[in-house]
């Protein structure tokens, strides 16, 4: 039998990573995000991307930003009015390269997505583009807001990346909480494959997985 102790430890882990983006105590409520140019060119977004940057003022990132993982998104773009844009995120977790698949649901407003959670549902925006370089996206629970910036290739201009540290801004995200991803080590194949929202990928621990889902947002 395992020892107690073990279980309130892995339930306090499991309230504070999936605690909304961005919620320290005695912070300010992120704005919500701009609205932005609709994107009208869904497929443009298809085929893969760097994480180059994420802006956020989450506790846990700012704790653990030491941590993070070369990181690479695969999207393909809905079949169907009704159907999700499937999201590939490509990372690594104690050694191994992971696959993890999320389903971004239409929302009809072109741009505008929403991935369903079990108690709160997250809100996704791309909010700019040029589809060929780079893209930004806003990723909302609740009243916290996350900033992720994506490249076609690991290196982006200076004036991409300034733009996006001002956009932070914008949202009250200084850039103390702009946090660069590795350009180098990244996963090429995927050892293991597993479904946020769906079960347990064999040989996942809760713990893992709940990781996972922190660091795919």
């Amino acid at each position: 039998m395992r020892a107690p102790w073990l279980y309130v430890s892995v339930t306090i882990l499991l309230g504070f990573l999936l605690e909304p983006v961005g919620a320290a105590k005695g912070q300010r409520r992120g704005r919500r995000p701009p609205k932005q140019q609709p994107i009208d060119k869904i497929p443009a977004l298809n085929g893969k991307w760097f994480l180059i940057s994420v802006a956020s003022k989450c506790q846990y990132l700012q704790e653990n930003n030491f941590r993070v993982e070369s990181t690479t998104m695969t999207l393909s773009s809905p079949s169907s009015r009704t159907s999700p844009l499937l999201v590939d995120t490509l990372r690594k977790l104690n050694q191994q390269c992971l696959n993890i698949r999320q389903e971004y649901q239409q929302t009809g407003s072109s741009g505008r997505f929403v991935l369903k959670g079990h108690s709160t549902d997250i809100n996704i925006v791309v909010a700019e583009t040029d589809y060929n370089s780079y893209a930004i996206l806003y990723y909302q629970k609740q009243d916290q807001i996350t900033m992720k910036l994506y490249g076609r290739s690991t290196q982006l201009p200076d004036s991409i990346m300034d733009k996006f540290e001002q956009l932070a801004e914008k949202q009250n995200i200084k850039i103390d909480n702009v946090y660069p991803f590795p350009k180098y080590g990244f996963c090429m194949t995927a050892d293991k494959q597993l479904q946020l929202g769906k079960q347990l990928s064999s040989g996942v621990t809760l713990v893992q997985f709940t990781v996972l889902f922190w660091w795919s947002l």
